[in-house]
């Protein structure tokens, strides 16, 4: 049977998701056959297993720094917020259904028994389990019915390491506040504490780890530095939105909805040397990009009614007038349609007019598609014919089914799929399979990923350049995949260089 380590945090972003990514590419490295867990995950990122199964995009990061393909065990259970109060529930990769706070917290306790079958199925296979906390597990209001932070680690037996970001400051209280809050059963389950994203001279902190190690009787095994690595971020806490707003030779900018997901689909333009990737949430920080992406979003009516509303909507119309790019992704590429139609309470009900730009119509089904993807795009119109031909590999994951107006110009074509079974989605497609549109330089589609594969962002940036009469040359294509390797590669040797892996290593064999 596998051995465990948990990573939890005094508070979200606390750099959990990171530390844990870590060392599982430590623990790889190492040449043990590592896994990622965390039994239940509030994101709106998340992806589509090669079985067809939706999970959170943060276990399929650490599973890339494992070293291993995702698998929906990792995360047997997905809350995806649907309003403030609500969330769809996923479980094993499937929809539950949509629950409100009050009644998944009266609930969660009766998906425990397939969160420990998940769990089971890992351990089986696996030298190392690596499980992540959610949140702060003093979080006393809470801690009753906890499925994912002390209740997980005593299920699975597990040492913990607390972690705590001084980078926002109060660290030393956060810790020792956590500590504090916690049972004595359960402060006996904490084996180290972890200051992480210090910037600056250790020395000076030395004798506040002395003395924090003093009052919760546990040893400081690692101040991990901030490190400026490019891996997935897991939700919206993610400091990618607060990036510097400079403007590059090409640049890009991302209507931030306030629902927005799968935001990870722009990272391959992060990338390429001289792209600036900005989200913005105003028409004051929209400025004048060379191409503007709407998002996906899991609730693309009313998030079109808050860009109508904050007059985000009339920006990029103008600007689409003006011959800009403009491209959807998912929810933001219903958006650009002629009308949203919810008959069946999906989102909030009832109809509305879509922007108007692209030649097609969405209704929002009860089922949703979950669905991996090959394919290549076809003759787009506009800035961006140069892509045509060019291959591309993603996954869908909508509740939308999009029907285009005669004559509409489809921007891809679907070669290989791997779906669930019995899709209302599939049996609407022909052998041929297409998806998305495109009209002049509008364009859209609902397969995230799309910009991932090497080549497919190059010829986007190259074709923003030369619009504005710049030679960028042969810019070098990135192969994404490789270059994420990269970067797992440089996290590793970050915390090595400044955790006591000794420490952490004894701890791992000791266990509880």
């Amino acid at each position: 049977m596998a051995k465990t380590i948990m990573i939890q945090g005094t508070m979200s972003n606390a750099g959990k998701s990171l530390i844990a990514a870590g060392l599982c590419r430590i623990f790889h490295q190492d040449g043990y056959k590592v896994a990622p867990f965390k039994s239940q995950n509030m994101a709106l990122n998340s992806f589509i297993t090669e079985d067809g199964l939706e999970m959170g995009r943060a276990q399929v990061m650490q599973a890339e720094a494992a070293g291993i393909k995702p698998r929906v065990e990792m995360n047997p259970i997905l809350l995806k917020p649907t309003n403030d109060t609500g969330s769809q529930v996923i479980v094993n990769g499937e929809v539950l259904g949509n629950m409100s706070a009050r009644d998944y917290f009266a609930y969660k306790k009766q998906l425990f028994p397939k969160v420990m079958e998940a769990f089971h199925r890992l351990e089986e296979e696996y030298e190392i389990i690596v499980i992540e906390g959610a949140g702060s597990p003093a979080e006393i209001n809470l801690k009753a019915d906890d499925i994912v932070n002390m209740g997980m680690a005593k299920a699975a037996a597990a040492p913990v390491l607390l972690v705590g970001d001084i980078d926002r400051g109060g660290v030393f209280a956060q810790l020792v506040g956590t500590v504090m809050l916690l049972e004595p059963e359960e402060r006996e389950m904490i084996k180290g504490l972890v200051i992480n994203k210090f910037r600056g001279d250790k020395t000076i902190l030395d004798p506040g780890v002395a003395m924090l190690e003093e009052k919760c009787g546990i040893p400081v095994v690692g101040v991990a530095p901030y490190l400026q690595i490019q891996v997935e971020d897991e939700d919206s806490l993610t400091e990618r939105f607060d990036r510097s707003r400079e403007v590059g030779v090409v640049d890009i900018a991302v209507i931030r909805v306030p629902r927005i997901s799968n935001f990870t689909d722009f990272n391959p333009f992060e990338a390429i040397e001289g792209v600036s990737l900005r989200y913005v949430s105003s028409v004051r920080e929209l400025n004048n990009p060379d191409m503007i992406i709407l998002p996906g979003t899991k609730n693309t009516m009313e998030d079109l009614l808050w860009m109508r509303q904050n007059g985000l909507e009339a920006a990029v119309l103008k600007a689409a007038a003006a011959g800009k790019v403009v491209f959807g992704v998912c929810g933001g590429y219903q958006m650009l349609g002629k009308s949203l139609s919810d008959p069946w309470g999906v989102e909030a009900g009832g109809r509305i007019a879509g922007m108007g730009l692209l030649p097609m119509s969405t209704v929002f089904a009860g089922e949703k598609t979950r669905t991996r993807v090959k394919g290549r795009f076809l003759g787009a119109e506009g800035a961006l014919f140069g892509l045509k031909g060019t291959e591309f590999e993603g996954y869908e994951i909508h509740m939308g089914i999009t029907s285009l107006e005669k004559g509409a110009e489809p921007l891809t074509e679907i070669r290989d799929y791997v779906r669930q079974e019995n899709s209302l989605e599939e049996s609407l497609r022909t052998e041929a399979a297409q998806d998305g549109v495109c009209k002049e330089n509008v364009y859209g589609t609902y397969i995230h990923g799309i910009f991932d594969k090497k080549g497919v962002a190059e010829q986007v940036v190259l074709a923003l350049a030369r619009r504005k009469g710049i030679d960028l040359g042969d810019i070098r294509a990135v192969d994404f995949a490789a270059f994420k390797e990269t970067q797992y590669d440089l996290l590793a040797a970050g915390l090595r260089e400044h955790l006591d892996m000794k420490k952490i290593y004894e701890i791992l064999e000791r266990g509880v």
